[in-house]
């Protein structure tokens, strides 16, 4: 279902960083940031956003959609155990006051862990052709020209009956699950960047996956990047 979303595309991306002041990098380098409700399809959106963009990349380069795989790289780019992968998604469990054991085992405060993923996102944005689904990454660019914003969005029972239909949760199981993960992606951008995750002035498109196709919504965003960008078909 997300054959473009793997490590082997991250790990090719992050030799890209690493080179980048050794090439020549195109004059426009886009990126795109998804922030999503749970079960909005955040994930299966940015998978297919990638391959309606490629066709757009310079010769060399390929969208990369960086989602739980950001974890890695986040880990790989500080040099950190990753025995704390744990403690980088953005639902987090705990507050910038606190700090929980696997955490203070590696001598590593919470808010140096969320340093840190700002910093990789940040590089990865600036590098180009990058989709960052979640972890505030719309927060963290919102300075940067080159970054399109969007969000998405759904009802609850539409949410929980996909749940149902892909993951076999029960409903009240589902219910709960997205009631938890609403609230802490919530959490997480109030606790660390000091907003709220709805604010719709934060974002460029706002879509309602109730009504919209996954198709639909990645068409919608790669026709915003291609417009705001004035990208050209490379192949």
């Amino acid at each position: 279902m997300w054959k473009n979303i793997n490590l082997e595309e991250c790990i090719f991306r992050i030799h890209q960083l690493s080179s980048s002041e050794n090439r020549s990098l195109p004059a426009v380098r886009p990126s795109v940031t998804i922030s999503r409700m749970a079960g909005a399809g955040g994930r299966t959106v940015a998978s297919r956003l990638a391959d309606e963009l490629q066709p757009y990349a310079p010769y060399g380069y390929h969208w990369t959609v960086f989602d739980k795989n950001l974890i890695e790289k986040v880990l790989e780019d500080h040099h950190l155990s990753k025995q704390l992968a744990e403690y980088l998604p953005e639902s987090t469990r705990f507050s910038a006051a606190g700090m929980p054991d696997g955490l203070r085992h590696h001598n590593i405060s919470v808010s140096t862990v969320v340093k840190h993923s700002v910093e990789t996102i940040w590089k990865l944005a600036n590098n180009g052709f990058v989709i960052l689904v979640g972890r505030a990454a719309n927060i963290i660019t919102a300075k940067m020209e080159n970054v399109l914003h969007a969000r998405l969005v759904g009802s609850m029972e539409k949410r929980i009956a996909r749940l149902e239909n892909v993951y076999d949760f029960d409903r009240s199981a589902a219910h709960e699950y997205l009631k938890a993960q609403d609230l802490e992606k919530k959490r997480y951008v109030k606790e660390f960047f000091g907003r709220d995750i709805e604010d719709p002035l934060l974002y460029h498109l706002i879509i309602n996956t109730d009504g919209i196709s996954y198709d639909k919504a990645a068409h919608l965003i790669a026709d915003a990047v291609v417009s705001r960008f004035k990208l050209r078909h490379c192949c």
